[in-house]
């Protein structure tokens, strides 16, 4: 199905598979959607920040923001686009969602009825209970903020190319013109978290797009900085609660 110019209904929903590597132009509609991954994983960009979106999740993405999506490894995805007048109850931000086992089935079932369906009969229902089914977490584990600050913007697009990087604020002081303290303060300010636990979170999103093309956990471990693949093993199970290799289990 292609992209709707308009929404026939409060909910319309397309289908799409898409290769490794496809990469989606930074874009906006003029409605909520839901992009669900079934199978592979996706990372969308917006001016706020980066999610990771792993298979059984979705993100949510409020009308007229701009996003950028590429998948790292085939996808299969499952787009719904939701007029506003029946989102009212539902994020005003981007956010990564669990799919509940009733959610995906769901969504299923939606790819299966008419575009022009019955709003006031069964397929009706199925949207109203669909729509009541799509919950914000208590926290987005899978985001990724991105601080507007020249200094601070400098030193994460670097590590968003070289997420091993082990330089301390320290070192990046001497090449940003600022002193550590103040780039510390900075990044507690603009993305919530200190330095370090930034730079954690950014290895933990880029070691979901390697395990979900399948990079041995050794090379993950190696390729994001880690001096052994246990302390990777042990960070990745403290943020997730499960182990690299159980994770898309």
């Amino acid at each position: 199905m292609p992209r709707p110019r308009e929404l026939p209904r409060a909910v319309y929903v397309r289908v799409s598979d898409m290769p490794a590597g496809y990469h989606v132009a930074a874009h906006s509609h003029d409605w909520n959607q839901l992009l669900y991954a079934i199978e592979g994983t996706m990372t969308v960009v917006t001016e706020a920040g980066m999610w990771v979106v792993p298979p059984q999740r979705a993100v949510w993405v409020p009308p007229h923001t701009q996003h950028a999506v590429t998948c790292t490894g085939f996808t299969r995805a499952r787009h719904l686009y939701i007029g506003r007048d029946v989102a009212a109850n539902l994020p005003d931000r981007c956010m990564v969602l669990e799919v509940s086992p009733l959610l995906r089935e769901l969504i299923r079932a939606a790819t299966e009825i008419p575009v022009e369906y019955d709003e006031n009969g069964e397929e009706g229902r199925l949207i109203r209970v669909l729509l009541d089914q799509i919950k914000a977490p208590d926290q987005d584990k899978l985001y990724l903020p991105a601080p507007k600050d020249a200094r601070l913007a400098r030193i994460c697009d670097h590590l968003q190319g070289d997420p091993a990087d082990n330089r301390t604020l320290e070192d990046w002081a001497k090449i940003c013109g600022a002193s550590s303290r103040t780039l510390a303060r900075l990044f507690q300010r603009e993305t919530g978290m200190p330095f370090r636990e930034w730079r954690q979170k950014l290895r933990l999103l880029h070691a979901l797009e390697k395990l979900a093309n399948d990079r041995p956990v050794t090379e993950i471990a190696l390729d994001l900085g880690y001096e052994t693949p246990s302390a990777f093993i042990a960070m990745f199970r403290k943020a997730t609660g499960r182990t690299p290799g159980g994770y898309f289990r």
